[in-house]
Formats: structure tokens, sequence, C-alpha cells
């Protein structure tokens, strides 16, 4: 599938899911700490591409494990200023990490497929424009999120199930930050 009739360029926004996309996943569990969080393979290297075409990067990610009090929101940032402290080491960037720590179904939902984290970057850097956004994410909710907000999105396989379709779907962060620097 061809991206080059998007028309990205360097005034679009990326919008990362976290787990599945950036770090491994662990299925039915969640990453408490930073000696649990293990980057998948070429990710860093995918971010430093990624960085000399969108103007914003963003990580949107559901952490409910919060709300269950298996951790709390303290490692939560522990945990993400590693991972930009070695995205940034790498030569990529992430500007702002939002989450969303509520249980699933709480009242003031805010996690994906909801729009709260998307709007929360947008009063913060008002230049967003999500038609000129991506969602990239390996689960129907972070499709859902893209496409509820009018992002572009991009599904990373992965072996859970597919309800969604994204507008474009690739093996790894690393095929699409490729196919990017290959039809842009």
């Amino acid at each position: 599938m061809s991206i080059k009739k998007w028309g990205i360029d360097s005034t679009w926004t990326l919008f990362l899911d976290r787990d599945g996309v950036i770090n491994e996943r662990v299925f039915d569990g969640y990453i408490l700490t930073v000696s649990e969080f293990n980057f998948i393979d070429g990710v860093k290297k995918s971010l430093s591409l990624l960085k000399r075409h969108f103007n914003l990067s963003f990580i949107v990610t559901n952490q409910q494990g919060i709300a269950k009090g298996l951790m709390t929101e303290r490692n939560l940032i522990d945990i993400h200023a590693y991972m930009c402290d070695q995205i940034l080491q790498a030569g990529g960037k992430i500007d702002q990490c939002y989450f969303a720590s509520n249980i699933r179904g709480a009242q003031n939902d805010t996690r994906k497929p909801k729009p709260a984290m998307a709007l929360a970057a947008k009063r913060d850097f008002s230049e967003i424009d999500f038609k000129q956004s991506v969602m990239v994410g390996d689960t129907d909710s972070d499709i859902l999120f893209g496409k509820n907000i009018g992002m572009k999105t991009v599904r990373i396989k992965t072996k859970e199930k597919i309800g969604i379709e994204a507008d474009c779907t690739v093996e790894s962060l690393y095929e699409f930050a490729k196919m990017i620097e290959n039809e842009i």
C-alpha cells in the first residue's frame, strides 16, 4: 500500500501507542518498572527517521494498571522518562506522553478509543491538525482512536484479533519509517 497520497510533510503530527509499538507488549499484564520496559528491535532507529518527517510526536497509552493499584503514576512517569531519554539519545524525539490511568468503563473514561488524549495534545500544542496526523497502534482501540478524530491510521501487526481495518498495515514501526523514507 502506498502512503504517498496522504501528503505527509513536516507539518504533520505522529501519535503512537506505546505497548506493542514502542516496547514489547506483555499480554495479560503490565509494564510496571523501567527494568521491564524492552524496546522492540528497530524502534529507536525508526523514531530517528520519523523525526525528519513529523513536526510533533506523541505517545498515547492506556495504563489502567495505575487505577488497579499495580503501579503508581510516578512509576509510569519514570518509565516514560527512561523511554524518552533513550529515544532522544538515538536521535528521535517524543514531544509528550499522554496516558489514561482510569479503569476500563470508568465514569470519566479517557482511554482510547475515546479522544481525550488527542484533545489534551491539541490543547497543549494548538498547531495540531488531526486531518494531518497519523495514529500508529496495534489494537482496534488504537485504530478507532485515530479514525474517530480524523487521523490516518497505521496498524502494527499483532497476534490480537483484528476487527477494525487501518488505512495501512505494517509488520513494525521500522517498516512504517522505511515506507515514509521511500515514499515521501
